[in-house]
């Protein structure tokens, strides 16, 4: 299976069967089939190669951002990594059947909250064909079916890679229809797709405030949005300034393009003077883009710094740019993140317990960090193995979306013949 020939609403009922099968089987069935999925990958590496270039050429021709290539493209490594992921993924403890909570009732019921899959998890992505093999390990690992549908830009790098997952899965022993593609046809297939009532359990967007919007405006299945992040590192009074330029760098610099990278830097306007230029100039000298504000362009007067206007604190760059403000304290920091942040992953560099503390109850984000980089928002570096996104929202996930996260529960109630007065 390369790519689905079959119509959108074949592909999700195809799903919604395996789905069925998908929950009954045991953890060796589903950690055999993303062991055979890893070794598959690596196997067929030059084939998946071969698919990516022609991707990339696309991109080139296309005028592709330099941090977006970067997203795009695959090399061996790059590939290896994907492949340790879905291992990674299949030596975790399997979520489903797990008892959350258990009691006995006064009348005999014993009663036991249990982790179950949620069925068919749709998930829609742009760019990081990545994501296509974290997305299905993630989804097959939970005992749910997958069905992807990745972005034009990455079309030949998702077809080769669903295709190759999907016969090793089948052959490993999971369901057919169990993951599948859809590609191809445009807004149509994903108001299509996010329409599946009664086939499609979830959908899950990753990717920018765009496909966020398209799918707000027609969307019947219930959705989860791993979408923007829009994130901040605030360098407070008290921080070592050290750690703090290492920190901003980090965050920054290391890889631009993805969503858990810092676009803005806010600083305490007693270190203000002590820190920017050193801080800025490092990070001019790494090609990054300064847009500041007028108290920054003063302490800072001799460096390149745009003026940074009410579109800078909203963006999302993904790129090799950077909005600087300077602030009286960490109230006015806690404000401008709340006001301008995505709720995605935000930073305090301080040695103020106070000032931490309130950072952490008032910043309205799902990831709040003391003294590290918000690179770390990561299923992978949290222990669970790999991700589907990060979720902004608030129900019923916050986060990284890992395997727990991909389950519902049930009660099951079990009983000696009692009926109810």
């Amino acid at each position: 299976m390369i790519a689905s020939t079959s119509t959108v609403t074949e592909v999700c009922a195809g799903a919604k069967r395996a789905s069925r099968t998908l929950a009954t089987l045991g953890s060796d069935v589903k950690n055999r089939a993303l062991e055979a999925i890893a070794d598959a990958l690596v196997d067929r590496t030059q084939e998946i190669l071969q698919a990516n270039a022609l991707d990339l050429e696309t991109g080139r021709e296309a005028g592709l951002s330099p941090a977006l290539t970067d997203r795009l493209a695959l090399d061996p490594r790059r590939i290896e990594t994907i492949a340790a992921g879905a291992r990674a993924i299949a030596a975790l403890p399997d979520p489903v059947g797990e008892v959350i909570d258990g009691f006995r009732l006064p009348n005999g019921l014993d009663v036991r909250k249990v982790r179950v899959p949620l069925g068919v998890v749709a998930v829609v992505y742009e760019a990081r064909p990545n994501v296509t093999i974290d997305a299905a390990a993630l989804c097959l690992k939970s005992g749910n079916a997958i069905v992807l549908r990745g972005s034009s830009s990455a079309a030949h790098s998702n077809a080769v890679l669903a295709g190759i997952a999907a016969e090793a899965a089948l052959e490993a022993g999971l369901p057919a229809g169990a993951l599948a593609l859809v590609a191809g046809g445009g807004r149509e297939e994903l108001a299509e797709l996010a329409t599946q009532t009664g086939s499609v359990d979830l959908i899950i967007p990753r990717g920018g405030e765009g496909l966020k919007a398209a799918l707000k405006g027609v969307a019947t299945v219930p959705v989860i949005f791993a979408a923007s992040g829009n994130c901040h590192v605030y360098v407070d009074r008290s921080a070592d300034l050290d750690a703090a330029e290492a920190i901003v760098l980090n965050a920054k610099v290391q890889r631009p393009g993805v969503c858990n990278a810092a676009e803005t830097l806010l600083v305490h306007a007693d270190v203000a003077a002590e820190f920017l230029p050193r801080a800025l100039r490092a990070l001019q000298l790494a090609g990054v883009r300064l847009h500041g504000d007028r108290r920054v362009r003063q302490v800072v007067s001799d460096l390149e710094i745009t003026e940074a206007t009410d579109d800078d604190w909203a963006t999302e760059y993904l790129a090799l740019d950077l909005a600087v403000g300077v602030v009286d304290d960490v109230r006015q920091a806690i404000e401008h993140i709340n006001r301008y942040g995505s709720g995605h992953s935000e930073a305090i560099v301080t040695s103020d317990t106070a000032a931490a503390r309130a950072f952490e109850l008032e910043v309205d984000a799902a990831c709040v960090y003391v003294n590290a980089s918000t690179r770390f928002t990561d299923g992978g570096e949290f222990g669970m193995g790999a991700e589907i996104g990060n979720s902004t929202q608030k129900l019923h996930v916050r986060g990284p979306i890992g395997l727990r996260e991909l389950c519902t529960f049930k009660y099951l109630i079990e009983g000696s013949g009692q009926v109810r007065g």
